[in-house]
Protein backbone atom coordinates (compact mmCIF):
# COMPACT_ATOMS: atom_id res chain seq x y z
CA UNK A 1 0.00 0.00 0.00
CA UNK A 2 0.87 3.54 -0.65
CA UNK A 3 1.51 6.44 2.20
CA UNK A 4 -1.03 8.89 0.87
CA UNK A 5 1.24 11.25 3.06
CA UNK A 6 4.13 10.72 0.90
CA UNK A 7 1.78 11.08 -2.27
CA UNK A 8 0.62 14.22 -1.53
CA UNK A 9 3.96 15.58 -0.57
CA UNK A 10 5.54 14.90 -3.88
CA UNK A 11 2.28 16.50 -5.33
CA UNK A 12 4.41 19.66 -4.42
CA UNK A 13 6.58 18.26 -7.68
CA UNK A 14 3.58 18.70 -10.50
CA UNK A 15 2.13 14.90 -11.47
CA UNK A 16 4.52 13.76 -8.18
CA UNK A 17 1.61 12.57 -6.10
CA UNK A 18 -0.44 10.90 -9.26
CA UNK A 19 2.66 9.12 -10.60
CA UNK A 20 3.56 7.60 -7.15
CA UNK A 21 -0.15 5.78 -6.50
CA UNK A 22 -0.19 4.22 -9.87
CA UNK A 23 -1.73 7.11 -11.88
CA UNK A 24 1.14 7.50 -14.05
CA UNK A 25 -0.55 9.04 -17.35
CA UNK A 26 -2.39 11.75 -15.63
CA UNK A 27 0.74 12.28 -13.05
CA UNK A 28 2.66 12.39 -16.71
CA UNK A 29 0.26 15.27 -18.20
CA UNK A 30 0.87 16.95 -15.24
CA UNK A 31 4.51 17.33 -15.00
CA UNK A 32 5.06 17.60 -18.76
CA UNK A 33 2.40 20.77 -18.99
CA UNK A 34 3.74 22.42 -15.91
CA UNK A 35 7.71 21.71 -16.95
CA UNK A 36 6.81 23.02 -20.65
CA UNK A 37 4.93 26.20 -19.90
CA UNK A 38 7.72 26.82 -17.21
CA UNK A 39 10.63 26.25 -20.22
CA UNK A 40 8.66 28.34 -22.91
CA UNK A 41 8.34 31.26 -20.15
CA UNK A 42 11.99 31.19 -19.60
CA UNK A 43 12.56 30.57 -23.45
CA UNK A 44 10.72 33.69 -24.62
CA UNK A 45 11.93 35.71 -21.56
CA UNK A 46 15.59 35.34 -22.81
CA UNK A 47 14.68 34.91 -26.87
CA UNK A 48 14.19 38.91 -26.62
CA UNK A 49 12.56 42.00 -26.11
CA UNK A 50 10.29 41.19 -29.21
CA UNK A 51 7.93 39.22 -27.14
CA UNK A 52 5.08 40.74 -25.64
CA UNK A 53 5.49 40.96 -21.77
CA UNK A 54 1.77 40.05 -21.55
CA UNK A 55 2.02 36.76 -23.54
CA UNK A 56 4.88 35.51 -20.67
CA UNK A 57 2.53 36.40 -18.21
CA UNK A 58 -0.30 34.61 -19.65
CA UNK A 59 1.97 31.55 -20.18
CA UNK A 60 3.34 31.79 -16.38
CA UNK A 61 -0.32 31.98 -15.17
CA UNK A 62 -1.60 29.19 -17.26
CA UNK A 63 1.08 27.06 -16.02
CA UNK A 64 0.44 28.03 -12.77
CA UNK A 65 -3.34 27.55 -12.49
CA UNK A 66 -2.18 23.72 -13.97
CA UNK A 67 -0.49 22.68 -10.77
CA UNK A 68 -2.98 24.03 -9.03
CA UNK A 69 -5.25 21.72 -10.34
CA UNK A 70 -2.53 19.42 -9.77
CA UNK A 71 -2.57 19.54 -6.33
CA UNK A 72 -6.02 19.61 -6.01
CA UNK A 73 -6.70 16.58 -8.33
CA UNK A 74 -3.44 14.59 -6.19
CA UNK A 75 -5.10 15.62 -2.61
CA UNK A 76 -9.07 13.93 -4.19
CA UNK A 77 -7.38 11.17 -5.70
CA UNK A 78 -5.52 10.20 -2.69
CA UNK A 79 -7.93 10.50 -0.19
CA UNK A 80 -10.08 7.74 -2.43
CA UNK A 81 -7.41 5.82 -2.63
CA UNK A 82 -7.03 6.30 1.26
CA UNK A 83 -10.71 4.61 1.94
CA UNK A 84 -10.35 2.33 -0.98
CA UNK A 85 -7.06 0.29 0.31
CA UNK A 86 -7.16 0.81 3.98
CA UNK A 87 -8.19 -2.22 5.61
CA UNK A 88 -11.24 -2.36 8.22
CA UNK A 89 -10.61 -3.24 11.64
CA UNK A 90 -12.69 -2.47 14.90
CA UNK A 91 -10.59 -1.46 17.59
CA UNK A 92 -11.66 -0.85 21.12
CA UNK A 93 -10.41 2.72 22.59
CA UNK A 94 -12.78 3.08 26.06
CA UNK A 95 -15.27 0.93 25.28
CA UNK A 96 -15.69 2.29 21.78
CA UNK A 97 -15.15 0.66 18.65
CA UNK A 98 -13.39 2.88 16.10
CA UNK A 99 -12.57 1.76 12.44
CA UNK A 100 -8.82 1.86 11.85
CA UNK A 101 -9.61 3.50 8.52
CA UNK A 102 -11.31 6.17 10.21
CA UNK A 103 -7.83 6.82 12.29
CA UNK A 104 -5.98 6.70 9.46
CA UNK A 105 -8.19 8.80 7.00
CA UNK A 106 -8.32 11.69 9.94
CA UNK A 107 -4.48 11.18 10.48
CA UNK A 108 -3.91 11.84 6.51
CA UNK A 109 -6.43 14.79 6.43
CA UNK A 110 -5.36 16.73 9.57
CA UNK A 111 -1.69 16.20 8.27
CA UNK A 112 -2.50 17.63 4.73
CA UNK A 113 -4.60 20.80 5.92
CA UNK A 114 -2.56 21.70 8.58
CA UNK A 115 0.12 23.26 5.70
CA UNK A 116 -2.18 25.98 6.15
CA UNK A 117 -1.96 27.41 9.97
CA UNK A 118 -6.07 26.61 11.71
CA UNK A 119 -7.41 24.40 8.80
CA UNK A 120 -6.13 21.51 10.95
CA UNK A 121 -7.32 22.50 14.33
CA UNK A 122 -11.04 23.05 12.43
CA UNK A 123 -10.48 19.09 11.34
CA UNK A 124 -10.24 18.27 14.36
CA UNK A 125 -13.04 20.33 15.21
CA UNK A 126 -11.09 23.06 17.11
CA UNK A 127 -12.87 25.65 15.33
CA UNK A 128 -12.46 28.55 17.95
CA UNK A 129 -8.37 27.98 17.88
CA UNK A 130 -8.11 27.24 14.16
CA UNK A 131 -9.49 30.39 13.01
CA UNK A 132 -7.65 32.06 15.57
CA UNK A 133 -4.69 30.72 13.86
CA UNK A 134 -5.66 31.10 10.73
CA UNK A 135 -6.56 34.63 10.73
CA UNK A 136 -3.38 35.57 12.99
CA UNK A 137 -1.21 34.17 10.10
CA UNK A 138 -3.18 35.62 7.02
CA UNK A 139 -4.05 38.98 8.98
CA UNK A 140 -0.25 39.21 9.66
CA UNK A 141 0.76 38.79 5.90
CA UNK A 142 -1.52 41.39 4.49
CA UNK A 143 -0.82 44.05 6.99
CA UNK A 144 2.72 43.70 6.56
CA UNK A 145 2.46 44.43 3.01
CA UNK A 146 -0.19 47.13 3.22
CA UNK A 147 2.02 48.69 5.52
CA UNK A 148 4.90 48.20 3.17
CA UNK A 149 2.81 49.33 -0.07
CA UNK A 150 1.56 52.07 2.19
CA UNK A 151 4.80 53.48 3.37
CA UNK A 152 6.83 52.62 0.52
CA UNK A 153 9.85 51.30 2.77
CA UNK A 154 10.63 47.31 2.49
CA UNK A 155 12.30 47.61 6.22
CA UNK A 156 9.26 46.51 7.29
CA UNK A 157 9.40 43.07 5.18
CA UNK A 158 11.56 41.75 8.37
CA UNK A 159 8.14 40.83 10.42
CA UNK A 160 7.45 38.57 7.09
CA UNK A 161 9.53 36.04 9.06
CA UNK A 162 7.05 36.03 11.56
CA UNK A 163 4.77 33.98 9.46
CA UNK A 164 7.12 30.29 9.66
CA UNK A 165 7.07 30.36 13.66
CA UNK A 166 3.31 30.69 13.52
CA UNK A 167 2.84 27.68 10.19
CA UNK A 168 5.13 25.91 12.71
CA UNK A 169 3.66 26.40 15.80
CA UNK A 170 0.38 25.72 14.07
CA UNK A 171 1.93 22.39 12.48
CA UNK A 172 2.87 20.55 15.64
CA UNK A 173 -0.02 21.98 17.33
CA UNK A 174 -1.95 19.96 15.31
CA UNK A 175 0.01 16.97 15.49
CA UNK A 176 -0.53 16.93 19.04
CA UNK A 177 -4.21 18.01 19.52
CA UNK A 178 -4.60 14.89 16.74
CA UNK A 179 -2.53 12.61 19.20
CA UNK A 180 -4.43 13.53 22.50
CA UNK A 181 -7.84 12.83 20.28
CA UNK A 182 -6.48 9.64 19.85
CA UNK A 183 -5.54 8.54 23.27
CA UNK A 184 -8.79 9.65 24.41
CA UNK A 185 -8.10 12.90 25.74
CA UNK A 186 -11.03 15.67 26.06
CA UNK A 187 -10.04 18.57 23.17
CA UNK A 188 -10.49 21.73 25.05
CA UNK A 189 -11.20 24.76 21.79
CA UNK A 190 -9.75 27.64 23.49
CA UNK A 191 -6.56 30.27 21.33
CA UNK A 192 -2.77 29.90 22.36
CA UNK A 193 -3.51 33.14 23.98
CA UNK A 194 -5.77 31.31 26.69
CA UNK A 195 -3.24 28.76 26.89
CA UNK A 196 -0.33 31.28 27.67
CA UNK A 197 -3.17 33.10 30.40
CA UNK A 198 -3.92 29.34 31.77
CA UNK A 199 -0.09 29.04 32.33
CA UNK A 200 0.45 32.15 33.56
CA UNK A 201 -2.06 31.90 36.66
CA UNK A 202 -1.16 28.37 37.31
CA UNK A 203 2.46 29.55 37.75
CA UNK A 204 4.18 27.62 34.70
CA UNK A 205 6.10 28.46 32.07
CA UNK A 206 5.06 27.88 28.66
CA UNK A 207 7.78 25.38 26.99
CA UNK A 208 6.88 26.13 23.54
CA UNK A 209 6.97 29.59 24.23
CA UNK A 210 10.33 29.20 25.87
CA UNK A 211 12.08 27.59 22.39
CA UNK A 212 10.61 30.35 20.33
CA UNK A 213 11.57 32.93 22.36
CA UNK A 214 15.57 31.34 22.42
CA UNK A 215 15.53 32.04 18.90
CA UNK A 216 16.58 35.81 20.19
CA UNK A 217 19.34 35.14 22.30
CA UNK A 218 18.31 35.60 26.03
CA UNK A 219 14.75 36.42 25.69
CA UNK A 220 13.95 32.50 26.16
CA UNK A 221 16.14 32.51 29.35
CA UNK A 222 13.96 35.82 30.71
CA UNK A 223 10.79 34.35 30.02
CA UNK A 224 12.28 31.17 32.52
CA UNK A 225 13.17 33.30 34.77
CA UNK A 226 16.43 32.96 34.72
CA UNK A 227 17.29 36.56 34.65
CA UNK A 228 21.07 36.91 35.18
CA UNK A 229 21.86 33.84 32.36
CA UNK A 230 19.37 35.92 29.81
CA UNK A 231 20.63 39.31 30.19
CA UNK A 232 24.26 38.29 29.86
CA UNK A 233 23.43 36.10 26.47
CA UNK A 234 21.28 39.21 25.21
CA UNK A 235 23.98 42.00 26.57
CA UNK A 236 27.23 39.56 24.95
CA UNK A 237 25.46 39.31 21.39
CA UNK A 238 24.19 42.98 21.21
CA UNK A 239 27.06 44.41 22.20
CA UNK A 240 29.25 42.45 19.94
CA UNK A 241 26.35 42.95 16.96
CA UNK A 242 27.52 46.73 17.95
CA UNK A 243 31.20 46.86 18.85
CA UNK A 244 31.99 44.60 15.74
CA UNK A 245 30.64 47.02 13.41
CA UNK A 246 31.77 49.94 15.41
CA UNK A 247 35.07 49.21 15.00
CA UNK A 248 35.29 47.38 11.67
CA UNK A 249 36.72 44.20 13.18
CA UNK A 250 35.07 42.20 10.59
CA UNK A 251 37.51 39.34 11.37
CA UNK A 252 35.64 38.94 14.81
CA UNK A 253 32.22 38.42 12.98
CA UNK A 254 32.22 34.57 14.18
CA UNK A 255 31.59 35.06 17.96
CA UNK A 256 28.24 36.39 16.36
CA UNK A 257 26.71 32.94 15.41
CA UNK A 258 28.48 31.19 17.94
CA UNK A 259 26.68 33.47 20.70
CA UNK A 260 23.63 32.80 19.34
CA UNK A 261 24.19 29.10 18.59
CA UNK A 262 24.85 28.56 22.37
CA UNK A 263 22.30 30.98 23.20
CA UNK A 264 19.69 28.81 21.08
CA UNK A 265 21.04 25.39 22.42
CA UNK A 266 21.00 26.47 26.12
CA UNK A 267 17.58 28.05 25.79
CA UNK A 268 16.33 24.86 24.21
CA UNK A 269 17.48 22.87 27.43
CA UNK A 270 16.71 25.46 30.34
CA UNK A 271 13.31 24.59 28.49
CA UNK A 272 12.84 20.89 28.30
CA UNK A 273 13.90 21.27 32.04
CA UNK A 274 10.93 23.80 32.83
CA UNK A 275 8.01 22.21 35.02
CA UNK A 276 9.84 19.67 36.81
CA UNK A 277 10.30 19.19 40.15
CA UNK A 278 13.83 20.83 40.90
CA UNK A 279 13.74 24.31 39.60
CA UNK A 280 15.77 25.86 37.52
CA UNK A 281 19.15 27.40 38.22
CA UNK A 282 19.86 31.22 37.68
CA UNK A 283 23.52 30.34 36.83
CA UNK A 284 25.49 33.70 35.11
CA UNK A 285 27.35 32.36 31.95
CA UNK A 286 30.26 34.38 33.39
CA UNK A 287 30.13 33.98 37.03
CA UNK A 288 33.35 35.93 37.51
CA UNK A 289 31.93 39.64 36.26
CA UNK A 290 28.96 39.13 38.95
CA UNK A 291 32.18 39.53 41.32
CA UNK A 292 34.33 41.97 39.73
CA UNK A 293 31.16 44.78 38.63
CA UNK A 294 34.01 47.26 38.74
CA UNK A 295 35.43 46.04 35.59
CA UNK A 296 32.37 46.48 33.81
CA UNK A 297 32.06 50.41 35.16
CA UNK A 298 35.40 50.83 33.90
CA UNK A 299 34.91 50.02 30.50
CA UNK A 300 31.77 51.70 30.43
CA UNK A 301 33.48 55.05 31.14
CA UNK A 302 36.14 54.19 28.48
CA UNK A 303 33.57 53.25 26.17
CA UNK A 304 31.74 57.03 27.33
CA UNK A 305 34.86 58.74 26.75
CA UNK A 306 35.89 57.23 23.57
CA UNK A 307 32.13 58.48 21.97
CA UNK A 308 32.71 61.45 23.93
CA UNK A 309 35.74 62.44 21.70
CA UNK A 310 34.83 60.47 18.38
CA UNK A 311 31.83 62.45 18.23
CA UNK A 312 31.57 65.37 19.62
CA UNK A 313 35.39 66.81 20.14
CA UNK A 314 36.90 64.89 16.91
CA UNK A 315 34.36 67.08 14.44
CA UNK A 316 34.91 70.03 16.54
CA UNK A 317 38.60 70.04 16.53
CA UNK A 318 39.58 68.04 13.62
CA UNK A 319 38.72 71.35 11.00
CA UNK A 320 40.63 73.58 12.90
CA UNK A 321 44.04 71.33 12.88
CA UNK A 322 43.12 70.65 9.61
CA UNK A 323 43.33 74.61 8.29
CA UNK A 324 45.98 75.38 10.72
CA UNK A 325 48.45 72.73 10.39
CA UNK A 326 47.06 70.44 7.37
CA UNK A 327 46.96 67.37 9.72
CA UNK A 328 43.39 65.33 9.04
CA UNK A 329 43.10 64.50 12.42
CA UNK A 330 39.81 62.43 11.52
CA UNK A 331 41.90 60.12 8.97
CA UNK A 332 44.43 59.34 11.48
CA UNK A 333 41.69 58.68 14.13
CA UNK A 334 39.57 56.10 12.46
CA UNK A 335 42.63 54.38 10.10
CA UNK A 336 45.40 53.98 12.50
CA UNK A 337 43.80 55.15 16.21
CA UNK A 338 41.00 52.37 16.32
CA UNK A 339 42.63 49.68 14.88
CA UNK A 340 45.49 50.15 17.50
CA UNK A 341 43.63 50.47 20.26
CA UNK A 342 42.14 46.79 19.51
CA UNK A 343 45.98 45.31 18.96
CA UNK A 344 46.66 46.88 22.37
CA UNK A 345 43.38 45.29 24.16
CA UNK A 346 44.05 41.96 21.90
CA UNK A 347 47.74 41.92 23.43
CA UNK A 348 47.11 43.30 26.98
CA UNK A 349 44.25 40.17 27.09
CA UNK A 350 46.59 37.34 26.06
CA UNK A 351 49.36 38.70 27.98
CA UNK A 352 47.08 38.29 31.07
CA UNK A 353 46.07 34.77 30.46
CA UNK A 354 50.12 33.68 29.50
CA UNK A 355 50.93 35.34 32.86
CA UNK A 356 47.80 34.05 35.18
CA UNK A 357 48.13 31.13 37.39
CA UNK A 358 46.28 28.12 37.20
CA UNK A 359 44.38 27.30 40.22
CA UNK A 360 44.95 23.79 41.35
CA UNK A 361 42.39 21.36 41.28
CA UNK A 362 41.54 20.12 45.19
Amino acid sequence: MKNPIVAFLLAFFPGGGLFYIGKKVRGFLYGAAVLGLAFLSILLAVSGSYIDGGIIIFIVLFGFTIYIISLIDTFITTSRYLKRKLPTEKIDIDGEAILVNTIESERFYTIVLSFIPGLGHIQLGLMYRGITLLTSFLGLGIMVFFVTFLTNRSEFLIFMAILPVIWVYGFFDAMQQFTKKQNGEVLVDQTIFQDFEKNREDGKKSKVIATFLSIFPGAGHLYLGLQQRGIQLMAAFLFSVFILNELRLGIFLFLIPLIWFYSFFDGLQKASKAGEEQPLQDTPVISYLINHQKWIGIGLVLLGVYYLFSNIVLPALAPKLNNLYNIDLQFLFYQYFQTGLVCLILIFGGARLLMGKKEKNK
